[in-house]
């Protein structure tokens, strides 16, 4: 283990903290230039896509170079600042953890994506219900960017209701011999373990038969296929499993009990995703592109098209403060809650509001590319905010959630319920 992660002092001040990450960032990585040019609109790149679409050899090697930054990080002490020091960690503050993200944020870095779902979902739910073995196997590895995790859930039958599964696992003395297959399984192409989630007792109620794994991507049995988006790229992957031995050692909680394994990772993955959009997201950073793009069609006096630009930028500015919001109850050490169930809809109705406010100024540009900077390219995001909607828990799943647990309203009642909706609402 690093001596220096081991001996590092718990109650170091934010401003020495700041001393010491810039010295390591000075010493390892390229300052970025200070950008204070103004947007003009035909200048630059005209990009405004979700997913950044590269072939597989360049992401090899982008993944390659984030890991050996990532390694830098975590030998210097600097890879899990608010991680338990057993595990290479610092055992430091939140305050201290932005501190370093806003320090890193000028200097110029590989990119570090590839570790969103492994550090920001899986390693959190290793740390919760695996083993000491698992975690003392793992944690650090996920940390020093050793090794890269995705999570395994959805299926072809269920999606929304991941209850639903039907990825067998079977005991076979001290292993699991698991067979089925996953969807929309993001980085499993490059990942070197993954969470999974399987039905290990078909005669039990759906939510209580259920058993969470970590799965060596790399195990005999284990497939991946890439899947085609409307993009162009191949981000995300279907994952087919085929008689892959598991040992006892890397379930995650008691057997059956895999639904309470799932949420932990679930409402992790909702605050990762709602703390990307925390800070407005692309729709609030791009206001004076979007002001730009319609005095360029020369659309800046229609009253109707002003007002849809003016809604496009509160909603976003709602959704802004409504996102520290939840932000500052997670750093208050309050586990997340339906708030990031709110942030994730509004992150995509956010930039569906968007995308639909830019066809209305661009009209067929957008389907049909003339060569025009800054028409054609929002085709990107167009094409890929339906994985967004899905992404996560889909929108429809989001309002029952937000509805149940902030409305008080019933329970929506699922396509297996037993009482039959009129009853329901008899009473």
């Amino acid at each position: 283990m690093n001596d220096r992660a081991s001996d590092s002092v718990s109650d170091i001040s934010v401003d020495d903290f700041k001393a010491e990450v810039k010295a390591f960032l000075d010493a390892n990585a390229e300052a970025k230039e200070a950008d204070n040019k103004a947007f003009v609109w035909g200048e630059g790149s005209d990009d405004v896509s979700l997913f950044e679409e590269i072939d597989r050899e360049r992401e090899l090697l982008e993944l390659k170079r984030a890991q050996e930054w990532r390694a830098k990080r975590f030998d210097a002490g600097l890879g899990w600042i608010t991680g338990p020091k057993t595990y290479g960690g610092r055992e430091l503050s939140q305050a201290h953890d932005r501190a370093y993200a806003s320090l890193e944020s000028r200097y110029k870095i590989p990119n570090q994506g590839f570790f969103g779902i492994g550090l920001g979902m899986v390693a959190p739910t290793i740390k919760d219900h695996a083993t000491q073995d698992v975690k003392d196997e793992l944690l650090p590895k996920m940390y020093r960017g050793d090794i890269v995790g995705c999570q395994m859930f959805s299926e072809p039958g269920a999606g929304s209701d991941l209850a639903g599964l039907q990825t067998r696992a079977e005991r076979d003395g001290d292993e699991w011999i698991v067979n089925g297959q996953k969807v929309w399984t993001s980085g499993a192409h490059y990942s070197d373990i993954g969470e999974i989630i399987c039905r290990t007792d078909a005669d039990l109620p759906k939510h209580k038969g259920l058993t969470g794994f970590i799965i060596d991507m790399n195990a005999p049995g284990v497939e991946v296929r890439p899947l085609r988006q409307m993009t162009g790229g191949a981000n995300f992957n279907e994952v087919f499993f085929e008689d892959v031995r598991v040992p006892d050692s890397h379930r995650l909680g008691d057997v059956n009990q895999g639904w309470s394994v799932a949420l932990t990772t679930l409402m992790n993955e909702r605050a990762s995703i709602g703390a990307g959009a925390a800070g407005g997201g692309m729709g609030l950073s791009s206001i004076t592109r979007l002001e730009q793009l319609v005095a360029h069609f020369g659309a800046n006096d229609d009253p109707l098209v002003r007002q849809e630009l003016m809604s496009v930028y509160i909603n976003f500015q709602v959704a802004k403060y409504t996102n520290q919001r939840a932000m500052d109850k997670i750093k208050a050490g309050q586990l997340p809650g339906p708030e990031m169930s709110i942030a994730k809809l509004s992150l995509t109705r956010n930039l569906t509001r968007t995308v639909e406010f830019v066809s209305s100024v661009l009209g067929p540009r957008i389907a049909a590319d003339a060569g025009e900077w800054g028409t054609y390219s929002w085709n990107q995001l167009l094409c890929g905010i339906p994985g967004m909607r899905v992404a996560g828990g889909t929108d429809e799943v989001m309002k029952n959630i937000i509805g149940e647990r902030v409305l008080g309203l019933p329970k929506d009642p699922g396509i297996d319920a037993k009482t039959p909706f009129r009853e329901m609402l008899k009473n």
